[in-house]
Formats: structure tokens, C-alpha cells, sequence
């Protein structure tokens, strides 16, 4: 309770306080380790990430296609710990490391375009439905992701009822799954504080001391918010290519 204490007062901190606003490029080590371990107390999986190095990744792969967003380690899957000493002796032995949370262990993650988002946070908000922690990534409201937790699909004590990740998308097929995606079992998102190339970040909206809720409740909210993003965008693309002028 006391971690989940902090996360809460930190969240309530000018980000101005916390290095987000200030240009200084990284969040306060202490500030940031206990991000970190509150999602760790949430019982979110996570595992050592790629960060940003240059313009590109830290990894040594030549052209990254998912630069400072994959795991470190091919075996992230059994990998991923929400064991507190283990995620901060990962996050000592690599202080840049950005850090991924296994999905469909203990939460899946419903992740649409951040305008579609904020558009189904209004009408959830309307209807008066809880949601549960909210991620927003990158920030910009053309490529901007923003992330709802839920509770997941499958559980160990019934394998067989498991939809692999497969069935949705793989974390490096962002750009062909541009609506809606859901990360279940075989996925992973970035968890925060977690810095991409540029200036990007992936920063909690509503942070994880909050429950999950049941993904169908806020499913239909934000496939109507990703539908009407995506007319208003073929809208603007043809008022700024008028036909036959």
C-alpha cells in the first residue's frame, strides 16, 4: 500500500518536478524505479526492454523495425517477473532500460489510436463505466497509441481457452493494424515511464493501483471511437485532395 502510496503522489506531482515537462530527457531514477515496482505490486509481468540510442535502438540490429520497443531478451515470455528484486535488479544492472509487461497472463491490453482513446474515454466517462489503468504512447494525435488494461482472456487454469495473440497482432506489425489491437496472450506493450525515439514517451493516464475491468464492457466504446477516427480521417485526407482540382 505504501508503494502504491508514492505512485499515487507522484502521478499528483507537477511534471515540471518529475522531469516530464522540463526537457532534461528522462524521468528522476528514484521516481522512475518506483513506477516501475508499482506496476510490479500491480502483478503486471515485466521484463528488460530496448531504449532509444541515437535515432535509433539500442539493440545492435541493423534498421530496428520497433526501435526502444522490444524485449532484450528473445525469451521475454517466461522472462517476464512481477518479483520486486528482480525488476530492480534488472533496472540497476540498465538504468536506460524501458521495460515491457507480458500480456495475457494476468492483464490483456486493448490499444487504439490515441484520438479514438480519448474520444471513448469521454463516452465511458458518460456512461458512467469504470476503466481500469489507461497508457498513452507517443502522444501525437496522428500515431499516438493510447492503451486500456483489462482483465485477460486466458489463464493458466484453462490453457485450451487461451486466444493467442496471433488471432490479433504481433507487437511489429503496429503499422497493418492501425484501429484496434488486442494484446493477449503471446504480446507485450511498453509499461512506463518508458522514453521511445525523439521526444516520445509512454506515461500513465489512470495508473495501475486501479482494477481491471472486463474488456467487453469497454470494447464497444472504442471500436465505434476507432470507426468514426477513421471516417473523420478519410474526411480530411479527401478535403485536402480534392478530386478534380
Amino acid at each position: 500500500m505504501e508503494r502504491m502510496s508514492r505512485f499515487t503522489q507522484w502521478l499528483r506531482r507537477p511534471r515540471s518536478a518529475t522531469g516530464g515537462d522540463s526537457g532534461s530527457g528522462a524521468v528522476a531514477a528514484s521516481a522512475r524505479e518506483d513506477l516501475l515496482l508499482a506496476a510490479a505490486a500491480a502483478g503486471y509481468p515485466l521484463a528488460p526492454a530496448a531504449y532509444p540510442s541515437g535515432y535509433g535502438c539500442s539493440c545492435d540490429r541493423i534498421g530496428c523495425p520497433t526501435p526502444a520497443r522490444h524485449p532484450v531478451s528473445f525469451a521475454w515470455s517466461t522472462q517476464a517477473s512481477a518479483d520486486p528484486d528482480k525488476v530492480a535488479h534488472w533496472l540497476r544492472a540498465d538504468p536506460q532500460a524501458n521495460f515491457i509487461t507480458a500480456t495475457g497472463h494476468v492483464h490483456d491490453v486493448l490499444d487504439v489510436p490515441v484520438d479514438a482513446g480519448r474520444q471513448a474515454l469521454e463516452r465511458l466517462g458518460a456512461a458512467e463505466v469504470e476503466v481500469g489503468p489507461v497508457v498513452t504512447s507517443g502522444g501525437d494525435l496522428r500515431q499516438g497509441r493510447m492503451l486500456f488494461f483489462t482483465t485477460t482472456r486466458g489463464t493458466p487454469d484453462d490453457e485450451d481457452e487461451w486466444w493467442p495473440c496471433e488471432l490479433d497482432c504481433h507487437p511489429e506489425t503496429m503499422d497493418e493494424h492501425p484501429g484496434l489491437r488486442w494484446h493477449c496472450r503471446g504480446s507485450y506493450v511498453l509499461v512506463p515511464p518508458a522514453r521511445l525515439p525523439g521526444d516520445g514517451r509512454v506515461a500513465w493516464l489512470l495508473g495501475p493501483e486501479r482494477p481491471l475491468p472486463d474488456p467487453l464492457t469497454l470494447l464497444e466504446a472504442l471500436t465505434d471511437a476507432c470507426r468514426l477516427a477513421a471516417v473523420e480521417d478519410d474526411e480530411h485526407e479527401s478535403a485536402a485532395w480534392p478530386i478534380g482540382r
